[in-house]
């Protein structure tokens, strides 16, 4: 393994949209969604320690996390865990972890990762991130990741690219966020866009220039405490300044306005575990029109239904009929019963059992 490709885990969300599974407690990425033993994020760290070494992961979760991540990747020391004292969004994320790199290895390529995807073909996967993490180490380029369309998608945002290649990565002219039905049509049947995976590959060096040209409200910031990155100062240090920082998204701040972004396009069975539609979609091909999740059921005058019941509570049985395109989610005290179809609207539910209930269910 090249002692300079480092990996950096954003774990820090809640996972609102997967409520009530997903709880403030104990989001998606720590839980065992396909009871295999291991969770979203176990899973993204057995993926991409093929090709980066133990010690070169660094996960940026909240604070109340620590002890999850600990105890879920056990194979990390202490001062591989960024805490952040309240969430910012990507770009403050992927800045602190940036500077903390930097100050180990100033010649570092970095790969950026959510902790709650899914990889079907990991062979694939492989040839990607080596492929990235080659080419940002002799390219002073942005990558990103985008994964070639299988249908209109309204769930994702897309990048479209233009026709300068560079060594199977190609030169991007757009990025835009998740779309209508009739935009996504539009997008697909193009051939012109891929869905952004939210998967990052750059030298460290690279992001650093970006931050400071496109983002210099973060960088003034983050460079106040310079000398602390990589020391036992660093986490009272960053988390004095963190809340100053700006809430806002990588995509936004940086690769947007930047003029060497770069995508690869891959497909290698990829899926954003990001909501109870994007799960029913991925087991939907192996189950028919009804999904169930950790838990038996039967189906009359029913489709296209998914249910879940939380697997602590043992073995359970559902039955469900006469209802269609229906999310019935059980767990940890919570029955979730809505429309596919209306689930943007699930954040709006917790937020509201949240204040009414005063937060037992949140």
């Amino acid at each position: 393994m090249h002692t300079d490709n480092y990996c950096v885990i954003m774990s820090g969300g809640v996972g609102s949209r997967f409520w009530p599974y997903s709880r403030e407690s104990r989001p998606k990425q720590f839980l065992d969604i396909f009871a295999t033993g291991r969770t979203l994020l176990q899973m993204t760290y057995d993926r991409f320690s093929k090709v980066i070494p133990k010690e070169n992961f660094v996960v940026v979760t909240n604070a109340i996390y620590r002890d999850l991540v600990l105890e879920q990747l056990p194979e990390l020391t202490p001062g591989q865990i960024l805490l952040e004292p309240m969430r910012r969004n990507t770009a403050p994320c992927i800045g602190w972890a940036t500077y903390h790199i930097q100050a180990k290895n100033p010649n570092a390529n970095i790969l950026v990762t959510p902790a709650d995807h899914l990889i079907l073909q990991e062979d694939a996967f492989d040839v990607a991130i080596e492929r990235s993490l080659e080419y940002v180490r002799t390219h002073p380029k942005l990558v990103t990741l985008g994964v070639r369309p299988s249908r209109p998608e309204t769930g994702y945002g897309y990048i479209q690219f233009t026709d300068t290649e560079e060594e199977h990565f190609v030169k991007v002219k757009t990025f835009t966020e998740k779309p209508n039905l009739e935009m996504a049509k539009v997008f697909y049947e193009s051939g012109e866009f891929l869905w952004n995976s939210g998967m990052f590959a750059w030298n460290v060096r690279t992001i650093l220039d970006a931050f400071h040209q496109h983002l210099p409200s973060l960088t003034s910031l983050l460079d106040e405490v310079q000398g602390a990155y990589a020391t036992d100062k660093e986490q009272e240090s960053v988390s004095a300044i963190f809340p100053q920082c700006p809430n806002i998204s990588i995509d936004y701040a940086v690769l947007e306005k930047a003029d060497n972004v770069m995508v690869l396009p891959v497909d290698f069975g990829w899926a954003d575990l990001g909501t109870w539609g994007s799960l029913y979609d991925l087991k939907r091909n192996d189950t028919g029109e009804n999904v169930a999740l950790h838990t038996e059921a039967l189906f009359y005058e029913a489709t296209g239904n998914i249910v879940s019941c939380d697997a602590e509570a043992g073995k359970q049985l559902v039955v469900v009929q006469g209802i269609d395109d229906c999310i019935v989610a059980q767990s940890k005290g919570v029955l979730l019963i809505c429309k596919r179809s209306e689930e943007q609207r699930i954040k709006e539910f917790m937020g509201d059992a949240s204040i009414r209930f005063e937060k037992q269910f949140d």
